[in-house]
């Protein structure tokens, strides 16, 4: 019975992505005028490799805060663009940086300062379909 419940914690850990022992990453943010559909645990992505998730998203002076933890060893210099994206045509939202030519790295709780909000696909069928 111990051996059993020892595989069932051991599993619950692994599978749920739970971090007992300190985490391998750090945190950045951004602010956004809309994340439309963005949810916390969607990936983070540079060139299509996922390097991180986004960890908690709050309303801050009218704008979203997206806080993401990135992995431990990935530079991200302060003049990357982060730009929610959809996978597919009606996919999950992620958040794609695109790194700049800068060669100041942004460091733990620092914050990107270009943003590019969702498209919100309603917004554009109503004004192809409502155009005048």
């Amino acid at each position: 019975m111990v051996a059993g419940m020892a595989c069932l914690i051991y599993l619950s850990v692994r599978l749920g992505s739970v971090d007992l022992f300190g985490s391998d990453a750090y945190t950045i943010s951004a602010k956004f005028g809309s994340i439309e559909g963005l949810e916390v645990a969607a990936s983070v992505e540079i060139a299509g490799v996922p390097v991180g998730k986004v960890t908690r998203i709050t309303l801050e002076e009218n704008e979203a805060r997206v806080e993401m933890e990135i992995q431990k060893g990935t530079r991200i210099s302060d003049d990357t663009i982060a730009s929610i994206r959809t996978k597919g045509i009606i996919g999950d939202k992620f958040i794609k940086l695109s790194p700049g030519g800068s060669d100041e790295i942004l460091r733990d709780k620092e914050a990107l300062m270009d943003t590019e909000s969702a498209i919100s696909l309603e917004e554009l069928v109503s004004k192809y379909i409502f155009k005048k």
